[in-house]
């Protein structure tokens, strides 16, 4: 066994300590667990570069064949730097210092195990693996080159090369272009080759100098668990080389000269110059004069005064070759040479035919702010040469609407106008400008000047929108206007001249459906087939647009108010109205009038008819009817009438305040009672709800739900009683014996009629009586019958003879030599359109003589079984 373990190893080098056979102590060994395992002898191990320090990166494992604790070592050779260390007892090694493979590649070391007494050392190689750390380096900094501008686009300029000292993707470099120099060149991502772009020329006349920026990056890789690409930029110059593409140019060109009439020939006029256009390798230039009576210096060029006042030359300029040969290149300007005298001459304006003092521009009105007025060729000059030719410019004017240029003019200039104002220039304002151009000299004592008339006559435009004298209109008219009527009229106004002032009137609107407008007056009429109501609809509102031929427009409001006419009647519910009246309370009639507004809407109520007429007054205003103030009781009402029938029959007028007025009329039917003997707050919420019945269902609802909630609340309290209990109860045993049949006697409710009866009975508070029917008829009718002329709804009846005593079983001791008092009722009906419903007074009244009502059998044997099982379920609990 000690033989294979050392042939495990022959890789390596190493020292074994053996100690005597007789003790057979052998030595410790690692485990080789291959290179791509993390525990073992560090066989072929490799660590990544950006491996953290403090990072445990292997575990030495090994053991020893008597058992013996193993410790572990790592020493590196003298001068090298220590990368790892180990802990002697757990064998973990740990990283202790940064890696790079770029400067370090390969880490070489020892490894030791020993027991005590015996110590395996191997040499162990730990290999650095690559990370993404280093960007790409650019080579042979810095980078500048010179490229001929006439250089052929496509054609190779330069090439850049940068290295990455990473391995794999994270070593592989491609190159772009930044910025705006990408407009021009172009690189090969692999190789870094510089080119001209495809359709682009490098111009030395428009830039000298490119700056180029060159971005490296690389393939990307992992460092430190993140995915990273590294980049690096520098800039090449580019200086562009000047060809010979361009021909000379002359510079100051036009050229004026100006001589004094006193100069003697050879004084020197103007100088001309001229220059290569290609300034990198400029030519020379040579100057020659294609006309006139002049002498010209070979280099200079320096004319000379002729014998001419006035004269204009073409001076030509040619590039000169390597061996002094004319050139196909050459510029060409003219040179205009004034002959002047001393200050005896004034500004002088002229135009196109020569001098002039008057300058007319007809122009459309609002130019833009700016602009030249160039229908304006006026040019000032003076004479003189020097100071005397010196003058200022003037416009004479309106302010800050046109200004000239220049304002100081030496010699001759050509006079500019510009517009400062546009929205002073306006037709609708004047028809035409005028202003005064004045010239005057500067610096001479003669102070020489000259003026100028410019009229401006404009032409309009359609610059103004038809305006609406008012933003909204408001008009009325009246309901029974016929169709066509003229509701209002609008008027737009705009300032524009001819056809661009003329308006056109449109509607339009949701509002507008009734209505149209006359398109050029304005007017507003009704649709002819109109027809307004304000019952129905009142008010209107819908836009008016005045529109030019140009098409714009502005828009108006317009609001309609439709008046209301009395053309309703005033109506009530009926022909006939009937009321029961209590002594002391009023009765209200009311009538509806259809129209919109008041007063036509607004009714006033009379008692026209009344037999006699001392008896009721009404209120005018909300239509109550009420007995006269003396009439406080029935006894008052019988000495007016004498008839038990207490019943009047008024004709009640209802009259609007509109004008025309109209009124209509109907009979009331009033019976007249007292009170009743209620008494406590329960009555007088009665006799407060007798108008409103929902009211006092509405209590009656509220009293009900009360009760049952106590119900509840009772049964409850007593369940949980009784369940609670644990009292033990005797048995106790009921028997309930069922009286034969013929003993029975079917079960009667008592209900007291017209009869009589103790007054204190609360069952006689109110009778039931069957209503009656008479004829209609002006005044009192009580007591009278006849044949019915119309048909009435029943009416409340007199008041009752005196009825006979209660029976014995249902009188109480102390009422007994008391008669009961008769009640007086209240009953009435209002007829109206509507379909009446049948009266069931008639079908659930009983006579007067009649006191008791027998109950139908099957109701009664039904109340009787559900009682005795109600008794017999509440005793069951004493069985």
């Amino acid at each position: 066994m000690k033989r294979k373990k050392e042939g495990r190893f022959t890789s390596f080098s190493f020292w074994l300590l053996f100690i005597s056979p007789a003790t057979s102590d052998y030595a410790p060994f690692f485990y080789d667990n291959g290179p791509k395992s993390s525990n073992g002898n560090m066989a072929l191990f490799s660590i990544a570069e950006d491996t953290p320090v403090g990072t445990l990166v292997y575990i030495l494992n090994g053991t020893d064949p008597e058992g013996d604790a193993v410790r572990f070592g790592l020493t590196f050779e003298k001068g090298t730097r220590e990368y790892l260390r180990v802990d002697p007892k757990s064998g973990h090694v740990t990283l202790i210092q940064e890696l790079d493979r770029e400067k370090q590649g390969e880490i070489s070391a020892s490894v030791s195990i020993t027991d005590g007494r015996n110590k395996v050392v191997e040499t162990i190689r730990v290999f650095v693996t690559d990370a993404n750390d280093e960007r790409p380096e650019f080579q042979n900094l810095p980078y500048a080159i010179d490229v001929p501008e006439d250089t052929e686009p496509g054609v190779s300029i330069f090439r850049v090369q940068a290295l990455d000292r990473d391995i794999g993707s994270g070593g592989s470099v491609t190159y772009y272009l930044q910025g705006i120099s990408t407009t021009k060149f172009t690189i090969d991502n692999n190789s870094g080759v510089l080119r001209i772009k495809p359709n682009e020329t490098l111009d030395y006349e428009a830039s000298t100098t490119y700056f180029v920026t060159v971005l490296a990056k690389d393939g990307g890789g992992n460092y430190k668990g993140v995915h990273q690409v590294l980049t690096s930029t520098t800039t090449i110059t580019i200086n562009v080389l000047d060809a010979q593409d361009t021909p000379p140019s002359f510079v100051g060109a036009p050229y004026f000269g100006y001589v004094y009439e006193v100069s003697v020939p050879g004084s020197e006029i103007v100088t001309v110059f001229a220059k290569d256009g290609d300034e990198g390798n400029p030519n020379s230039i040579h100057y020659s004069i294609a006309n006139g009576n002049f002498l010209y210096d070979f280099c200079m060029s320096v004319i000379s005064v002729g014998l001419y006042d006035f004269c204009m030359s073409v001076i030509s300029a040619n590039e000169l070759g390597p061996n002094e040969e004319l050139l196909d290149q050459y510029a060409i300007t003219v040179v205009t040479v004034r002959v002047v005298d001393l200050n005896n001459h004034p500004p002088t304006f002229y135009g196109e035919n020569g001098p002039q003092t008057r300058f007319e521009l007809t122009m459309y009105e609002h130019p833009a702010e700016g602009e030249i007025l160039r229908g304006l060729k006026i040019t000032v000059n003076d004479s003189d040469q020097g100071a005397n030719a010196k003058f200022k410019l003037r416009l004479v004017g309106p302010g800050r609407v046109l200004r000239v240029v220049p304002q100081t003019v030496l010699n001759e200039a050509q006079v500019t106008i510009i517009v400062e104002d546009s929205a002073a220039i306006d037709y609708e304002k004047g028809k035409s400008l005028t202003y005064k151009l004045l010239a005057v000299e500067i610096d001479t004592p003669e102070r020489f000047s000259a003026t100028a008339d410019i009229v401006i006559y404009l032409l309009d435009t359609n610059d103004n929108t038809p305006r609406f004298t008012s933003e909204f209109y408001v008009a009325r008219i009246a309901e029974n206007s016929p169709g066509g009527s003229s509701v209002l009229s609008v008027v737009a106004n705009d300032p524009d001249s001819g056809l661009w002032g003329d308006v056109r009137y449109s509607i339009y609107g949701t509002g507008s459906d009734l209505f149209l407008i006359h398109p050029s007056s304005g007017v507003v009429y009704t649709q002819a087939w109109a027809t307004l109501d304000a019952e129905v609809k009142s008010k209107y509102n819908f836009y008016v647009k005045a529109e030019d031929t140009d098409g714009k427009y502005s828009l108006a409001e317009v609001f309609v108010t439709v008046l209301d006419v009395n053309d309703h009647v005033p109506e009530f519910d009926g022909s006939l109205v009937e009321r029961t009246m209590i002594i002391g309370a009023p009765v209200k009639v009311e009538a509806v009038d259809e129209d919109a507004e008041s007063p036509n809407n607004v009714i006033q109520y009379s008692i026209t008819q009344a037999e006699p007429d001392n008896i009721f007054d009404i209120n005018a205003e909300t239509g109550e009817i009420k007995l006269k103030p003396y009439i406080k009781s029935m006894e008052i009402v019988q000495n007016i009438t004498k008839q038990k029938d207490c019943r009047w029959s008024l004709v009640v007028e209802a009259r609007d305040r509109g004008s025309p007025s109209f009124s209509t009329t109907a009979v009331v039917n009033i019976d007249i009672t007292e009170a009743t003997q209620l008494k406590g707050s329960m009555a007088a919420f009665l006799m407060q709800s007798r108008d409103d019945p929902v009211k006092a269902l509405g209590m009656a609802a509220g009293v009900i739900s009360i009760l049952v909630g106590l119900t509840v609340l009772i049964s409850t309290a007593m369940f949980l009683r009784n369940t609670k209990s644990n009292r033990i109860v005797p048995a106790r045993r009921i028997i309930i014996r069922r009286r034969p049949q013929s003993d029975r006697k079917p079960w009667t409710f008592s209900a007291l009629f017209r009869g009589g009866g103790r007054r204190n009975d609360p069952s006689n508070k109110f009778t039931e009586g069957e209503a009656e029917s008479g004829n209609v008829d002006v005044g009192n009718t009580c007591g009278t019958r006849g044949p019915r002329s119309v048909p009435q709804p029943p009416r409340a009846p007199c008041l009752p003879p005196p009825a006979g005593p209660l029976p014995p079983s249902n009188t109480r001791p102390g009422d007994r030599s008391r008669p009961r008092a008769p009640v007086p009722t209240v009953s009435g009906a209002l007829s109206s359109k509507a379909p009446k419903r049948p009266n069931r007074g008639k079908e659930s009244s009983a006579s007067s003589e009649t006191s008791k009502v027998p109950m139908s059998s099957a109701l009664v044997s039904e109340l009787k079984m559900r009682l005795e099982q109600k008794m017999i379920e509440s005793n069951s609990t004493y069985y």
